[in-house]
């Protein structure tokens, strides 16, 4: 029996449909990937089958008796609470029984009950075939994993950065074995090493699970399936993800052979119904034309746009837009052991490297100024001119549109300029003028994108923005910066994003921080 089928699942936004009689089944030994492109609806089915959205139509049904685990990114985080309380707390269940453990043995003394002692006994015996008594252990062994200890196990969870708090929410679920993990992008703050020791994790679980995400790489070593969400249909795929793209095109091209065989049958038939409506062949043509009107008529194939855009220029006669000398980053105090020194060409694409945490954002916002070195010095050129991409999917106000989120930031540029550069990233007319709030993570990503597009650089700092967005778009956002003639530092944990060997030097924070 499966673990959830879901069946004639149907879901529409505004004027735009995610799904039309969609179905498909989770079994037992599932290991499934969701793949599509930003906006189809990924995190919207997620959110259907933890029963966040009620579907349009349609029946999602899971197995009786089974737990659920959700990665659920806005979950409170309560100030005073450090990490390894917070992460104590995903074993609630087992405390609870050691704390009525401990009443059974406070009565038997008061008591002299046998019944109580036998009663403790099993208690005992079930908290030790649950691993009670090395919780500990376990914690630390997820913690060390998701890259947590480094923090400390006593530091207040109301202090984490975002990546930090995403990090112990999936830490949490992850020590809840649940019998199905519904994850929703679990790599966006994950660096390499981390990963890593998730795709392990993911492929030694027992259970089912779901997840979502844009890191091909990633799901490609942890997906023994792949459901695929396309122009409102959901199509379930066996094997790993690049067999389910080699299978989605196949059929991509079967459809295009049949559906064109078919145009041209459907051509060939109406121009014989006109030639013959009136002539001694009319009731031949009438039953043609009966025919025509029972066939079912394929759909025309729907090419999604890709996106292709080009970052703004400004000219500079710098050969060096920026030299650190022996600076330190942090706060209180430093964040990397030993200090930077490195150059940035007028040209060079430079990525920075290292787990989350270790200091890369720090890195770019003591460079912008926004932070004061802890020691030592940076210089930028006189000339050098920056355009900024945050990590953090932030907004002044969550209810405004795109466009009016660009035309407050840009008064003196045309709406149709700005629907221009939105639309070049794939940001269709109708998102223009929805709520922000409304929008998935990579078309919001995108968005901020496309206010980059109206700031001339000639030097871009861009970290994570690879988050949230699909394939296309990474590609796009990949030969923009290439083809940039200024120089780039750029923060990203996909490693299939620096293919092709076009960055000219890397920055491994974690190296300097073990010297």
């Amino acid at each position: 029996m499966s673990l959830l089928t879901v069946k004639n699942l149907g879901q529409g936004f505004e004027d735009k449909t995610l799904y039309e009689n969609a179905s498909f089944v989770l079994n037992k030994e599932d290991h499934m990937g969701v793949t599509g492109q930003n906006g189809v609806g990924k995190s919207t089915l997620i959110k259907i089958l933890t029963g966040e959205i009620l579907p349009d139509e349609g029946q999602i049904r899971w197995q009786n008796k089974i737990t659920i685990g959700y990665l659920d990114q806005y979950a409170k985080l309560k100030p005073g609470v450090t990490i390894r309380q917070f992460l104590r707390t995903a074993f609630a269940p087992l405390y609870r029984r050691e704390k009525e453990l401990s009443s059974l043995y406070e009565k038997y003394a008061a008591e002299g009950d046998s019944s109580l002692l036998e009663k403790a006994g099993k208690m005992q015996t079930y908290l030790e075939e649950n691993n009670f008594y090395n919780i500990d252990t376990e914690i630390e062994r997820v913690a060390s994993g998701l890259g947590l200890a480094e923090l400390g196990y006593d530091h207040d969870v109301s202090q984490l950065s975002g990546g930090q708090r995403s990090k112990i929410i999936l830490a949490k679920l992850l020590l809840q074995t649940p019998d199905v993990l519904l994850l929703d992008e679990p790599t966006n703050y994950l660096d390499v090493s981390h990963i890593d020791w998730l795709v392990d994790y993911l492929n030694n679980f027992a259970g089912a699970f779901i997840v979502v995400s844009h890191d091909y790489d990633f799901l490609d070593k942890i997906a023994n399936c792949i459901i695929d969400i396309d122009i409102g249909t959901i199509t379930r795929y066996t094997g790993t993800l690049k067999q389910a793209m080699r299978q989605k095109e196949a059929n991509r091209e079967t459809y295009m052979k049949a559906y064109s065989n078919q145009q041209r049958k459907i051509a060939k038939t109406e121009a014989y119904i006109r030639k013959n409506k009136a002539g001694t062949r009319s009731k031949s043509a009438k039953s043609r034309a009966r025919q025509l009107a029972k066939m079912d008529v394929l759909n025309p194939p729907k090419n999604n746009h890709k996106p292709h855009f080009a970052f703004p220029y400004v000219a500079t006669a710098a050969n060096l837009l920026l030299q650190t000398q022996d600076l330190v980053i942090g706060y209180d105090q430093a964040l990397v052991k030993e200090a930077f020194n490195f150059s940035v060409g007028g040209n060079e694409k430079v990525a920075i490297t290292g787990f989350n945490g270790i200091g890369k954002s720090t890195l770019l916002k003591t460079i912008l100024g926004q932070l004061d070195p802890i020691f030592g010095t940076y210089k930028l050129s006189e000339t050098a001119k920056i355009a900024y991409f945050k990590q953090e999917l932030t907004w002044p106000n969550n209810n405004m549109t795109p466009l009016q989120y660009l035309q407050e930031n840009f008064e003196r540029i045309k709406p149709k300029e700005l629907r221009g550069a939105l639309a070049k990233l794939g940001v269709t007319a109708q998102q223009a003028m929805s709520p922000l709030k409304k929008l998935s993570g990579g078309e919001q990503e995108k968005v901020k994108l496309a206010k980059m597009l109206f700031e001339p650089a000639n030097l871009l700092f861009l970290d994570e923005p690879t988050n949230h967005l699909d394939s296309d778009s990474k590609d796009a956002l990949r030969q923009a910066i290439i083809k940039f003639p200024g120089g780039v530092i750029i923060v990203s944990h996909e490693r299939d994003f620096f293919q092709g060997n076009w960055v000219d030097k890397t920055i491994d924070i974690e190296t300097m921080n073990k010297l």
